[in-house]
C-alpha cells in the first residue's frame, strides 16, 4: 500500500494530482513523529554500506526504518538505474525496513521532486526513522538539509590532504561529520583526519540551534562505531526538542516547501498556456540567433501570459 501511494505521489499524470492531494491531506495528522536524517557524501564514500549497517543496527534496537534513495537521472535518456536495493541486499530483506529508490528526474540537487511527500507517507505508515540518501552532488546538501532534522556528512580519510575536501558551506550545514572506512591500515589516517575536521569545525560559529557539530569514526563494513552515531543523533533530538528549535526548524521547512511548490505550479501553468506554447519556439529561435536579448524575450512571454 505504501509503495502504491508513493507511485501515485510521484506520478506526473495530471489525473493523479487530485487523488495525490487527497492522500496527503488525509495522512497529515499521522506525520511528524519520525527522526528525519539526511546522509550525503562524495561517490565512493560508502553511503549505501553505511546506511545498511546503520539501518540494521536500528532495526535490532526495535526501530522501523524507511530509506529513501535518490538515483541520478540521465539528462539524455531521462532514465535511472534505481539499483540501491541491490547495494543494500541485507537491509532490503529486513521486515522492519523499507527501501524506496526514486529517480531525481529533472529536479536539481540530487533529490526527487517528491522526496518530502514520500517522507510524509513513510511517517504515516509508522516508520520511526526516515533516512534520505542523496547522490551527493551539486545542490543536494542544501536541499536535503532543508528537509531533515539531522544532516550527516560522510567523509573519507587517507585520500590526500583531508582539509582540501572541506567545503565551507557543507561543513556549516553538517550536524556531524562521520569518517567512514576507519579500519585496517586506514585507522591511523582516520584518527588524524578526525582531529583536522574537529579543528576546522571550531572555526565556524554555532548556528541558532547551539548544537556543537561532532566528528565520529566508523567502519560500516565492520559494523564499528554505529552505536555512537545513533546515540549522538538521539542527543541532538533531545537538545533540539528541549530548546524548541526542532519545532521551529520544521515550521520553516514547511514554509520553504510551500514556496517551492508554488513556484513549480506557476511554472507548470505558464508552460501549459496555449499562447506561451505557440510563441515559445519562435522566441527561442530569436534568442539563439541574437536577434532578441534573453531578458526581453522572457518579459515578452510574461506579458503574453498575463494578456498585457
Amino acid at each position: 500500500m505504501l509503495s502504491r501511494a508513493i507511485t501515485l505521489i510521484e506520478s506526473q499524470n495530471p489525473e493523479d494530482t487530485k487523488l495525490a492531494e487527497e492522500v496527503l491531506q488525509g495522512i497529515l495528522h499521522q506525520t511528524g513523529n519520525a527522526i528525519r536524517i539526511g546522509v550525503t557524501g562524495v561517490p565512493g564514500v560508502g553511503k549505501s554500506t553505511f546506511i545498511e549497517s546503520f539501518g540494521t543496527y536500528l532495526t535490532e534496537n526495535k526501530q522501523k526504518i524507511a530509506v529513501l534513495t535518490i538515483d541520478p537521472s540521465s539528462q539524455k535518456t531521462k532514465g535511472s538505474i534505481l539499483g540501491d536495493k541491490t547495494r543494500m541486499e541485507e537491509l532490503a530483506r529486513n521486515p522492519n525496513a523499507f527501501i524506496r529508490p526514486s529517480a531525481s528526474g529533472s529536479a536539481l540537487g540530487g533529490v526527487s521532486n517528491k522526496t518530502r511527500e514520500v517522507m510524509l507517507l513513510c511517517e504515516a505508515a509508522g516508520f520511526d526513522v526516515v533516512l534520505i540518501e542523496t547522490v551527493g552532488v551539486g545542490q543536494s546538501e542544501t536541499l536535503v538539509h532543508g528537509m531533515v532534522d539531522f544532516f550527516l556528512l560522510l567523509m573519507l580519510a587517507g585520500a590526500g590532504d583531508e582539509l582540501q575536501g572541506i567545503k565551507k558551506g557543507i561543513m556549516e550545514m553538517a550536524h556531524a561529520v562521520v569518517i567512514n572506512k576507519a579500519d585496517g591500515d586506514n585507522v591511523k589516517a582516520a584518527k588524524r583526519a578526525k582531529i583536522e575536521y574537529q579543528n576546522a569545525l571550531h572555526l565556524f560559529p554555532l548556528d541558532e540551534s547551539n548544537w556543537n557539530p561532532q566528528v565520529k569514526l566508523c567502519s560500516a563494513l565492520k559494523y564499528e562505531g554505529i552505536d555512537a552515531i545513533w546515540q549522538m543523533i538521539l542527543e541532538h533530538k533531545e537538545q533540539m526538542t528541549g530548546n524548541g528549535f526542532r519545532a521551529k526548524n520544521r515550521q520553516q521547512q514547511q514554509i520553504n516547501w510551500f514556496t517551492e511548490n508554488l513556484q513549480e505550479l506557476l511554472a507548470n501553468h505558464f508552460y501549459a498556456n496555449k499562447e506561451i506554447s505557440r510563441n515559445l519556439p519562435e522566441i527561442k529561435e530569436q534568442v539563439a540567433s541574437g536577434e532578441l536579448p534573453a531578458f526581453n524575450a522572457a518579459h515578452q512571454l510574461i506579458e503574453k501570459f498575463f494578456n498585457k
